[in-house]
C-alpha cells in the first residue's frame, strides 16, 4: 500500500511540474513555458487547446489597445482623427469647445448603425470598422507599431456612429454582429471587406460564407 501512495504521489508532481500556471476552475490555465492557453480534460475525452485569452502572451503577439496609437493629428492642425471623422460625417457645420477650432462639441449626425440623428458630440463614438482586436488576431499581431498606427488613424476604416450602438459591437465580426439598421448591411459587409483586403489582413470561413451570402440575399451592388 505504501509502494502504491508513493507512485501516485510522484506521478502527481511530474504532471503538476509539466505546466506553469494555476488552474481555473474549468481546469484551464497559461501555461508561459508555451505560450499557450489550454485546459485538462477528463481521461474520455482530449485536451481543448484555446485561443490565448487578452493579456496573456508575451510581446506584439498579445492585444493591448496601447500598441495600436490612434486618434493622432497627422497633419499638426489641433484636430486628431477623432474631430475630424467629426466633422467629415456631420450633416450640419460643428461647433467646437472654446475659441480654438480643435474639440468638436456640436454638430448633426445620422449614425448609419441606427439610423437615429444625434446633436452632442459627446454621444458620438468613431468606430473601427474592422476593430482593432479583431485585426490584430487576423494578422495585425505581426504589424510594425508604425503599420498599426496607420490602420488605427485610417479614414476609410473609420465611422462617427452612437456610442451605445458601437460598445455593443466591439470587436465582433459581421458573422455575430451587424448593425440594427439593415438598409446599411450591404455597405457594412462591403467596406469590412474592402478594409481586409486593404491591409491583407485574414478572412475566415465563417465570415467569408456569412459575407456572401448577405451580399447574394441582400442584391448587394
Amino acid at each position: 500500500m505504501k509502494a502504491l501512495i508513493l507512485i501516485l504521489t510522484l506521478m502527481a508532481s511530474s504532471s503538476a511540474s509539466a505546466h506553469s500556471g494555476r488552474t481555473n476552475s474549468e481546469g484551464c490555465h497559461n501555461d508561459k513555458k508555451r505560450n499557450e492557453y489550454h485546459c485538462h480534460s477528463g481521461k474520455s475525452t482530449p485536451n481543448i487547446i484555446k485561443p490565448v485569452p487578452k493579456g496573456f502572451g508575451v510581446g506584439s503577439l498579445t492585444y493591448n489597445r496601447k500598441d495600436w496609437p490612434h486618434w493622432v493629428d497627422a497633419d499638426n492642425d489641433c484636430q486628431d482623427a477623432r474631430a475630424e471623422i467629426l466633422i467629415r460625417d456631420s450633416k450640419s457645420p460643428v461647433k467646437f469647445k472654446r475659441n480654438k477650432p480643435c474639440n468638436v462639441s456640436w454638430g448633426e449626425w445620422i449614425d448609419p448603425y441606427t439610423a437615429q440623428t444625434f446633436y452632442k458630440a459627446s454621444d458620438i463614438d468613431i468606430d473601427h470598422i474592422v476593430p482593432l482586436a479583431h485585426a490584430h488576431e487576423m494578422g495585425g499581431k505581426y504589424w510594425t507599431r508604425e503599420q498599426r498606427r496607420s490602420f488605427a488613424n485610417d479614414f476609410e476604416n473609420l465611422l462617427a456612429v452612437e456610442d451605445n450602438a458601437n460598445q455593443s459591437k466591439g470587436a465582433q465580426p459581421p458573422h455575430e454582429w451587424m448593425p440594427r439598421n439593415k438598409h446599411f448591411h450591404c455597405k457594412y459587409v462591403k467596406k469590412w471587406r474592402y478594409i481586409k483586403i486593404k491591409y491583407g489582413l485574414q478572412e475566415n470561413l465563417i465570415e467569408k460564407t456569412f459575407i456572401n451570402n448577405l451580399i447574394s440575399s441582400n442584391g448587394c451592388n
